[in-house]
């Protein structure tokens, strides 16, 4: 857990270890907090002959009055700016004289289990063996305090780290940038790995080389975007699934991010990510606190596979709502792609009795459900049923339906308002807006400004007052569109730069009130698809719609992505019709129930126009994934091929004990003249037996593990096969 040793003259090391990582602070007698390790477990010992070590470079500034004391070449905690430190700095505060200088130094700090909630922020919850270490930074002469907290998480391997700033001066403090998290590493030979993308391709797996200078990502479009997702990872260049040394971060966050590698010109690199600072800003009044985000730092000295377990064991256990941590995901079919906004009451009951027919456990009413709303120009804030559209009340249709063997669920847009409303006829200043300048509309809708606490409520009574009239069990909250008109008629003029922040802090305020007010709704979020998948929307919503592109060849590397950072059981992943609605793809049913199989299965098809014979086969499917639905949602995962392959994918899931092996194997491109290589499992028992369910074989771990399975013979694009083994005590 976190050790510490006392050295002479106040030096102190402070270990924060976990089963398999050390990050290691080093406390001068100065005051000054450098980070000497982070990397594989290592014993508390005294490793400051790591600092004393570092040779010094020409061109720097002495720091501290001390001769050949180099701040610049120092790996530091939390660096500031201001004195001989010219890199980039985890901070930026303006006082009210003007000036910009900080100079944090070591004051005190805390080691106890007690970790608290964030105030307004998701963070990830205690485990039974973390242990949260308060480190306290100060300013002499601004009299501002910076406390650093870390939460280790030793059996689950990851760290977490958060800032809270505390102006204890009687003059306001300007925040103009606050890291989450800032450490530096004694090397530069490393690739920079990521995810970015757009609408219908989340989740591209990035990877490119550290230089010299500066390089980043991130999103200002007031969520993390289609584009980046707040992931970044430090890998060595020899780094795949099984090998290499991984830094990662992942932001609990769901607003404007920052995550940037500079490599200075002495081969270190500064690795830091938070709220973007750019139309960021945050006045401090005295005695006011300001509490950035959760940042989850994992190392990884056994590769991306390593990192990904790590993180997806956390965020189980951790993150997601505790109620839905254990609970089956249902297999769910949405209207949206079997009827757009064309629907009335006869077709939805029809619709819902034969997904039932084929395994289907709930039934989810898309957009057009409210209001007028026939298409996307209309209607989105004025939450009342469409009784002549649903053919009666609200309840009536769910009761219809549930009558049929299946749940109800039902799509909303909470945080857009469409200007052919009620809701923006009644209150136009409502919405992001600058008085005077043009409005600027995106699917038809307007940002509801949810920095202003009366719009939350209002968001809060509506939504409620549906589902608290209801028989609801399952939510997809979209939201589609990012912000535009940034300014707020709620927020005086020195602080508009604080609204996209307000915003979230609203947001979660809204989430944190449903949730909690109705515990048992299954809520699943949604942004266009991908738009705002992170840990942040996580914490109060324990599914993820990840890409509005339905194809399964192309969701074969968003699924991959994102499996990077997030489990199986919160990835939403749908068989669609043929041709596909986005590519025009035709693919085997087979093949796209595989790919939907990675996660949480369901459907996107008009079961209505669809013969019995197809109806049969899609029930075989479905019956075939509830038979490893466990072992997918709640297993631990391996991906055996797609990183580097390009037109192959594979990967399996273990369950928890260890008796189920489910594997999957999808080629996109067939080839002519070609003989398919065989796929080698991994994550088993060497010496256990595992018996195939399709022959009954029983293979030895270490069998599949070297020798591996055979694909088949490989004759048309998009072919896939899946196996599933039973853990038998026999081996061979």
């Amino acid at each position: 857990m976190i050790g510490i040793l006392e050295k002479e003259a106040g030096e102190k090391l402070l270990f924060l270890n976990t089963c398999g990582a050390s990050l290691v602070l080093q406390i001068t007698g100065s005051g000054y907090v450098f980070m000497p390790y982070w990397g594989g477990r290592i014993e508390c010992t005294d490793i400051r002959y790591v600092i004393a070590d570092i040779t010094r470079g020409s061109y720097l500034a002495d720091a501290n009055g001390q001769k050949d004391f180099k701040l610049e070449q120092m790996p530091q905690i939390y660096p500031s700016h201001g004195y001989s430190d010219l890199r980039e700095p985890a901070f930026a505060f303006v006082y009210e004289d003007g000036s910009r200088i900080t100079d944090l130094r070591y004051r005190s700090h805390w080691i106890h289990r007690d970790k608290e909630k964030l105030p307004g922020l998701p963070s990830v919850r205690p485990a039974d063996d973390s242990e949260v270490l308060e480190l306290v930074l100060y300013d002499d002469v601004k009299q501002v305090e910076v406390t650093l907290t870390f939460t280790v998480y030793e059996s689950h391997d990851a760290i977490t780290q958060s800032v809270r700033v505390e102006n204890k001066s009687g003059e306001k403090i300007r925040i103009e940038k606050l890291c989450s998290a800032s450490v530096d590493l004694l090397n530069c030979e490393y690739d920079l790995l990521h995810l970015a993308g757009a609408w219908a391709r989340e989740f591209q797996i990035k990877r490119r080389r550290l230089e010299q200078g500066m390089q980043s990502l991130g999103s200002t479009r007031g969520a993390g975007g289609h584009g980046q997702n707040p992931f970044a990872a430090l890998i060595s260049p020899e780094t795949d699934e099984d090998h290499g040394n991984v830094y990662a971060m992942n932001f609990v966050y769901s607003g404007n991010f920052l995550a940037g590698a500079e490599v200075d010109m002495h081969q270190n690199t500064r690795f830091q990510m938070g709220i973007h600072p750019f139309d960021f800003a945050w006045t401090l009044l005295p005695g006011e606190r300001f509490q950035a985000p959760e940042a989850v730092m994992v190392y990884s000295g056994q590769g991306l596979g390593r990192m990904s377990r790590i993180f997806h064991k956390l965020y189980r256990d951790c993150l997601i709502p505790a109620r839905f941590a254990r609970r089956e995901r249902p297999v769910l079919l949405n209207s949206w792609e079997a009827n757009y906004f064309d629907f009335h009451k006869e077709g939805l009951v029809s619709l819902a009795g034969e997904a039932a027919r084929v395994g289907a456990e709930l039934f989810v009413l898309d957009d057009g459900w409210f209001g007028k709303r026939n298409d996307t120009t209309s209607s989105v804030g004025d939450w009342a049923p469409n009784e002549e559209k649903l053919g009666g009340t609200l309840p009536e249709l769910i009761r219809d339906i549930e009558d049929k063997g299946i749940a109800f669920g039902l799509w909303f847009e909470p945080e857009m308002v469409s200007p052919d409303s009620d809701l923006y006829r009644a209150h136009p200043e409502w919405v992001m807006q600058v008085q005077g300048r043009r409005l600027e509309m995106s699917r038809d809708e307007y940002v509801l400004d949810l920095s202003n606490p009366e719009v939350c409520d209002y968001i809060i009574e509506s939504i409620g007052r549906i589902l608290g009239s209801c028989h609801i069990v399952y939510v997809k909250w979209d939201m589609n569109r990012n912000f535009t008109n940034m300014g707020s008629g709620y927020l005086s003029a020195d602080r508009q730069k604080e609204q996209a922040h307000r915003y979230m802090l609203g947001l979660y305020r809204v989430m944190e009130t449903l949730t909690d007010r109705f515990p048992d709704v299954l809520f699943e979020s949604c942004a266009g698809g991908g738009g705002r998948c992170d840990p942040g929307m996580l914490y109060y919503m324990p599914q993820v719609w990840i890409s509005d592109d339905t194809d399964a060849m192309e969701r074969l590397r968003m699924q991959y992505g994102s499996s990077l950072i997030y489990p199986s059981l919160v990835m939403g992943c749908h068989i669609s019709e043929v041709p596909n609605h986005q590519t025009g793809r035709q693919e085997s049913l087979r093949t796209r129930t595989a790919v939907a199989s990675w996660g949480n299965l369901g459907l996107e098809l008009n079961l209505n126009r669809i013969d019995e014979e197809e109806k049969r086969n899609i029930a075989e499917e479905v019956a075939f994934y509830k038979k490893i639905r466990p072992t997918v949602q709640f297993g631990t995962l391996y991906r055996l091929k797609g990183l580097q392959s390009g037109n192959e994918y594979a990967w399996m899931h273990v369950s928890e004990d260890g008796r189920q092996v489910a594997v999957t194997y999808v080629r996109p491109l067939a080839s002519p003249n070609t003989v398919s290589r065989r796929l080698k499992l991994t994550g088993l028992c060497p010496d256990a037996g595992y018996r195939a369910e399709e022959d009954g074989r029983v293979y030895c771990g270490r069998e599949l593990m070297n020798v591996g399975l055979s694909p088949g013979k490989i004759r048309t694009d998009a072919y896939s096969r899946q196996w599933v083994f039973e853990r038998v005590e026999e081996s061979r």
